[in-house]
């Protein structure tokens, strides 16, 4: 196993080697990417609901607060923090698979109730529920005219 090499079926495609070189140096300029986790965010007449996919992660490594109207969800990888500067650190023959933190922040609109918002997470997606404060109706005053 100390000599395992992951090999293509096609062997010779300089054409494809280069692609592959020329699109991962230009997409991210060299600079390794950061994942974060997709999101989708939609509304109805009473709240705005965000959903994002968070697969590998458990309810209790996932933080959401929020502070001055903005809605911040991040992690923090467990593996990275543990096996980072420890004797115990595998030798890795071949590694793809990472861990790796992310933050995302979200700016509310106006009109979120934030006392009141909630969050579920099931199966890898982390939903979140930001309900409407209820518009206010239009205060009607009678007027009496004297005659």
């Amino acid at each position: 196993m100390k000599y395992v090499v992951t090999r293509n079926s096609n062997p010779v495609s300089v054409a494809r080697d280069f692609d592959s070189l020329f699109n991962s140096l230009w997409n991210n300029w060299g600079i390794p990417s950061t994942k974060t986790p997709s999101v989708d965010i939609w509304e109805n007449e009473k709240a705005y609901m965000l959903e994002a996919e968070l697969p590998g992660y458990s309810e209790k490594d996932v933080d959401v607060h929020i502070d001055k109207h903005v809605l911040k969800i991040s992690s923090l990888c467990e593996a990275e923090k543990e096996v980072k500067g420890t004797k115990d650190e595998p030798n890795y023959l071949i590694r793809e698979r990472s861990c790796r933190g992310f933050e995302r922040s979200f700016t509310l609109p106006e009109g979120i109730d934030e006392d009141n918002i909630e969050g579920e997470f099931k199966n890898g997606v982390l939903t979140i529920t930001m309900p409407k404060v209820p518009a206010k109706q239009p205060k009607k005053i009678d007027v009496k005219i004297k005659k």
